[in-house]
C-alpha cells in the first residue's frame, strides 16, 4: 500500500502550450493517505483518466511529480509502480475457466500453487463467483465478466494502489449498487489504497471517504461528500452534485452585503468588498429553500412530483429558482415569496466562494 502524493502536475498532449486550453490538467496538487478510498468525479473530458494514467505510469506528466510513499517514481513504469488496475470495459481470458483468470497474475508472479489456489478460493467468495469458479468465462454476464476484472486486481496482496476507471459503465443499474457496495465492502475489508474515477455523483460520494472533483482540467475541491454537498467552494461543484443541483443566482453586491432582485440576502460568507470579480452569484441548495411571506417575488413555473418529494421550478428577475419539497406541502400558486436558509446561503466572485 502507498501514500500518494502529486505535486505541482500538469499535462498537455501538445508540444507547445499558448493558452489554458491546450492544457488537459494544470496545477494538480494532491496529498493522499495510505489505505484510502478516493474518488476522481467529474464530466467527460476534464482529466481524469489524464490524471489516473500518470498515476499508474501510462503517461508521464509534462509538469511536476508523482510520489509513492515519498518516493519520487515520476519516471518509473507501471510494473515498478506494482499497481493494479481495473478498466472500463471487462479485460479477461474467454478461453479460459473463472478460476485460471483469477489465478493468471499470482502464476505470472511465481506464487506457490497452494498459496494461489487459497487465494483464489478467498477472492472468489468475497466477489459471490465460488459457484462459477470453473465455468468458462465465455458463458458469464457482463457483471460477472467485470467480477473477474475486479478480482483480478484484488487478488495481489502486494500493490501499492488499486485503480478504477469507470468500471461499473456497462453494468445496469441494480447491478452497479450492488457491485459499489461490494467494493466498498472489499475496501473495509482489506484496507488498500483506492482510486475511483467517475462521472456519477452516485458512484463517487457512496465509494469515497474523499472526492476528488475536477473540471476543466483543474481540481475545484476536494472533500467529504457531507463537505461537497453542504459547502461547494465552487459553482461547478454546486451544480454537478446534488439531484437536482444547487441555485446559482446573479447576484449584486452592495456594501458587503448580497443582493437579489433588490433583496438583501443574509449569507454564510463574509463579505468584505466586491474586490474585482467579474461576476458575483449567490448559491443556495434547493433543499434549503422555502416559500415566506416575504423576500425574494417570484412566479411558479413548473412542479414535478418525484413521489416523496416535489421539485418546484420559479423564476425571478435574476434568473431561475428550484426548491425541492416535501410532496405533502402545498404550493402556491401563481406567485410567491422565497427564503434561503443563511447556514447553507453562500456568495461567489467568479465561480469561487467568497470566504
Amino acid at each position: 500500500m502507498s501514500k500518494i502524493t502529486l505535486k505541482d502536475l500538469s499535462h498537455s498532449y501538445l508540444e507547445k502550450q499558448n493558452s489554458n486550453d491546450d492544457w488537459a490538467l494544470r496545477n494538480i496538487n494532491i496529498d493522499w493517505k495510505d489505505g484510502g478510498a478516493y474518488a476522481l468525479l467529474g464530466p467527460s473530458g476534464c482529466g481524469k483518466t489524464t490524471l489516473l494514467n500518470i498515476i499508474s505510469g501510462l503517461l508521464n506528466p509534462t509538469k511536476g511529480k508523482v510520489f509513492f510513499n515519498n518516493e519520487d517514481i515520476t519516471l518509473k513504469t507501471p510494473v515498478e509502480r506494482n499497481i493494479a488496475q481495473i478498466f472500463q470495459f471487462p479485460v479477461i481470458y474467454d478461453t479460459m475457466t473463472v478460476y485460471n483468470n483469477l489465478a493468471f497474475p499470482l502464476k505470472n508472479r511465481g506464487m506457490p500453487p497452494n498459496e494461489i489456489d487459497k487465494r483464489v478460493k478467498e477472492i472468489a467468495e468475497m466477489l459471490e463467483l465460488t459457484k462459477t469458479l470453473y465455468n468458462r468465462a465465455s458463458g458469464l454476464t457482463a457483471d460477472g465478466k467485470q467480477k473477474i476484472s475486479l478480482g483480478r486486481g484484488l487478488a495481489r496482496s502486494d500493490v501499492n494502489v488499486i485503480m478504477f476507471d469507470e468500471p461499473l459503465t456497462v453494468i445496469d443499474p441494480h447491478l452497479k449498487w450492488v457491485l459499489r457496495s461490494k467494493l466498498k465492502e472489499l475496501h473495509q475489508k482489506i484496507n488498500r489504497t483506492m482510486i475511483y474515477v467517475t462521472h456519477d455523483q452516485t458512484e463517487a460520494l457512496t465509494f469515497a471517504d474523499q472526492v476528488v472533483v475536477m473540471h476543466e482540467g483543474e481540481i475545484v475541491q476536494t472533500g467529504t461528500p457531507v463537505e461537497l454537498f453542504e459547502k461547494p467552494k465552487h459553482t461547478f461543484v454546486g451544480y454537478f452534485i446534488g439531484s437536482p443541483g444547487m441555485n446559482i443566482i446573479p447576484c449584486e453586491i452592495q456594501n458587503g452585503t448580497a443582493e437579489v432582485a433588490g433583496i438583501k440576502i443574509p449569507t454564510n460568507s463574509e463579505i468584505k468588498q466586491k474586490s474585482n470579480f467579474s461576476k458575483t452569484e449567490i448559491g443556495i441548495r434547493p433543499e434549503f429553500v422555502s416559500f415566506s411571506k416575504d423576500g425574494i417575488p417570484v412566479k411558479i413555473i413548473k412542479v414535478s412530483n418525484t413521489g416523496r418529494h416535489k421539485i418546484i421550478d420559479t423564476e425571478c428577475k435574476n434568473g431561475k429558482i428550484k426548491i425541492l419539497s416535501h410532496s405533502s406541502k402545498e404550493i402556491p400558486s401563481g406567485s410567491a415569496f422565497l427564503s434561503f436558509d443563511k447556514k447553507y446561503t453562500y456568495a461567489y466572485g467568479d465561480s469561487r466562494i467568497i470566504e
